[in-house]
């Protein structure tokens, strides 16, 4: 019989190539032979193998070999060479931003007074002498770039704390587990969940694990390396999702009020982040695309009028992707705000990825934005409500920055949560290009299976770009791939319920006539397998009476009588949105809204806190409601199953003051 005892334990050895690149062979054969030699000699945990390539072939490597960890640039004998290797790493950081790249050059070229010149330094990982003799410490060197790249020091902190089994008298009060190990009631539960989860669960009293409010060890070591790996000048994990995240950035420019400008699709926490600051918003309105009922970004132009209209602005908050995947040209808006004095939030919930395969860049953080949040969990390895913000605005101010931070984070973060961050970057780092090309094959391949049915149809970037955004040069997140299901006589929910039931597959989300899933690191070619199966399979049974329904468009924003947060906070009254109808609708026109109303998929308000109502809206929101497949509504107030939305309640008018308010809400100082 097999040992079989070990097997999760067991894993392929590690193999780092590394990649001397010069136009001198004898250098390149005697370095390279040199430096194997030490690495056969040496402990050698991570596989460092080392090879010469060419000059020419060194862009093929980098695009095809997921092995390459890091890149040795020969500058030759003269300048002319040092400022081609220069030019070569800027090419090279362009392709695989996270590879470790060094330097060999003359040292006359690197002794310029105070030591290398920056434009060297900022290059270059470390520099060589060409006269260099010691491959032992050449070797040394590179491999401790590279285990840098490779550590984990809040996770392995976790695990050794973990397994030092020590006696817990501290909250959690689970004890490790202990509380539920031996529980005939809930010993299931534990079982079911695994030791980990709960050994893992510490507290704040365990003092070398750090403080993610306040973190000075671990915890700031591995966000320093999450800064260095995803390109931000300081990055911030959080263990409450991007809601809080864009909250905190939000707070950080317009605390106490302001004026922001935001597109009326952006993700609900913003919205509520106006509120709870009591800022003014300049909503940009949302573009759609009414063959699918799906959202993109705003034009660009009306962005650019909103930043000229409104000079006294302080922020401009973004989606780029949006939750299809459509992405923003997004460095000449940036710049275009920027020249206006106008911070840039760009969230990037949907696109932590992006930065570490050429296909997928440039992001937010290349194109000049000021704060960038992502979700971890959505396309990483990190658990759910993992998230991170990267910084790079230069007017930067850490401290209030992390008191806003505290406002909204728990002071009992979950830790296996930042360990799963630790690593998810970890991974990114060591084989995220690697894992993006193996998703992006899948993605061909999906693409090509689902056209070849026949029947459903993978929508490309043209096809999902609305009309108005053209010209826009907007770009697709090939990791979304969206089906249109319309000739298969069935709704999107439909087909979703299908794969559920039928083939055992949940999709990411649905419109009226479109299904969408993502691939991510995640994704298997098993799973691929069975997901065109389940397509070939229902594309054999098209329905041929068609209940596929049309894209209901959001009705116009009509405007704002006061600010949200007065709205919101007011003194309120709650009125029935259905109500026969006409009744519900003469009772509600002309009143100012006192909560976020968001239909459910795709999540973009209705209404906002200090709206006015038109009858546009009132029967939008009924057609909603009304019939089989009823959409789910966020914001509303139900009592006895009565649908209510709550409005401000009008001021009282005596008869002395002569004609009646019209029904608008009286705006506040």
């Amino acid at each position: 019989m097999p040992d079989l005892g070990n097997l999760s334990e067991r894993r392929q050895p590690l193999e780092c190539r590394v990649a001397l690149v010069s136009n001198d062979r004898d250098l390149s054969h005697n370095w390279v032979n040199a430096l194997n030699t030490t690495a056969a000699q040496h402990e050698n945990p991570f596989g460092l193998c080392f090879e010469a390539v060419a000059v020419p072939a060194i862009e093929s490597r980098l695009r095809e070999d997921e092995r390459l960890q890091a890149v040795i640039i020969d500058a030759g004998c003269c300048r002319d060479e040092l400022k081609s290797a220069e030019t070569l790493s800027d090419h090279m950081h362009k392709l695989r931003s996270q590879l470790n790249v060094f330097l060999v050059a003359q040292d006359s070229f690197l002794s310029e007074e105070g030591g290398a010149p920056a434009s060297v330094r900022k290059r270059f990982d470390e520099l060589f002498d060409r006269r260099e003799g010691n491959f032992n410490h050449m070797f040394r060197l590179v491999q401790a770039f590279i285990a840098r790249r490779a550590s984990t020091p809040f996770a392995d902190t976790l695990k050794e704390y973990v397994f030092s089994a020590r006696d817990a008298w501290h909250t959690p009060g689970h004890s490790g587990g202990d509380s539920l190990r031996n529980s005939p009631w809930v010993g299931d539960f534990y079982r079911f969940m695994g030791e980990h989860v709960f050994n893992t669960d510490l507290s704040v009293s365990v003092q070398v694990l750090d403080s993610l409010l306040e973190p000075h060890s671990v915890i700031q070591e591995a966000q320093d390396l999450a800064a260095q790996v995803f390109g931000a000048r300081h990055t911030f994990f959080l263990t409450n999702g991007t809601s809080t995240a864009n909250k905190v950035v939000i707070q950080q420019i317009l605390g106490g009020g302001g004026k922001i400008i935001v597109d009326q699709a952006c993700h609900k926490s913003v919205h509520h982040a106006i509120v709870m600051n009591r800022i003014e918003p300049v909503y940009l309105k949302s573009t759609l695309h009414p063959q699918f009922g799906i959202y993109g970004p705003v034009c660009r132009t009306d962005i650019e009028k909103a930043l000229d209209a409104h000079p006294d602005a302080a922020l401009l908050v973004i989606t780029s992707c949006t939750y299809d995947g459509l992405r923003y040209d997004l460095k000449p808006i940036i710049d275009y705000a920027h020249e206006r004095g106008v911070k840039v939030l760009v969230d990037e919930a949907w696109y932590a990825h992006g930065y570490f395969h050429n296909e997928l860049r440039p992001t937010a953080l290349e194109c000049g934005a000021d704060y960038v949040t992502q979700s971890s969990h959505k396309m990483l390895s990190a658990f759910s409500q993992a998230s991170m913000v990267h910084v790079q605005d230069p007017d930067f101010d850490e401290f209030r920055f992390r008191e806003n931070l505290n406002m909204y984070a728990s002071t009992s973060p979950q830790y296996s949560m930042i360990a799963s961050l630790d690593v998810a970057r970890k991974q990114m780092s060591m084989e995220g290009f690697g894992r993006l090309r193996s998703c992006l094959k899948m993605v061909e391949t999906l693409r090509r299976e689902v056209d070849a049915t026949g029947v459903f149809r993978a929508l490309t970037c043209d096809d999902l770009i609305p009309a108005p955004l053209a010209k826009d040069n907007i770009s697709l997140d090939p990791t979304k791939v969206t089906i249109d299901v319309t000739a298969s006589g069935y709704s999107g929910k439909e087909i979703q319920v299908k794969l559920f039931d039928h083939f055992g597959i949940q999709v990411e989300k649905t419109t009226y006539n479109t299904v969408t899933v993502l691939v991510t690191l995640g994704s298997t070619e098993s799973k691929l397998l069975r997901l065109v199966h389940a397509l070939k399979q229902l594309a054999k049974h098209p329905r041929k009476r068609s209940h596929v329904g049309t894209a209901r468009q959001l009705p116009e924003f009509t405007h704002l009588n006061c600010l949200p947060a007065d709205a919101y906070f007011s003194e309120t009254e709650e009125l029935p949105l259905m109500d026969n109808g006409v009744a519900a609708e003469k009772k509600l026109v002309g009143r100012t809204c006192a909560d976020e109303i968001v239909p459910y998929p795709p999540g973009i308000p209705v209404l906002v806190p200090g709206q006015e109502i038109s009858p546009q809206i009132v029967q939008f929101l009924q057609q909603l409601l009304q019939g089989q497949n009823s959409t789910e509504i966020h914001g509303l107030i139900f009592r006895s199953d009565e649908p209510m939305i709550r409005v401000m309640k009008e001021p009282v008018v005596s008869s002395d003051d002569g004609a009646a308010k019209s029904g608008k809400a009286k705006k506040r100082k």
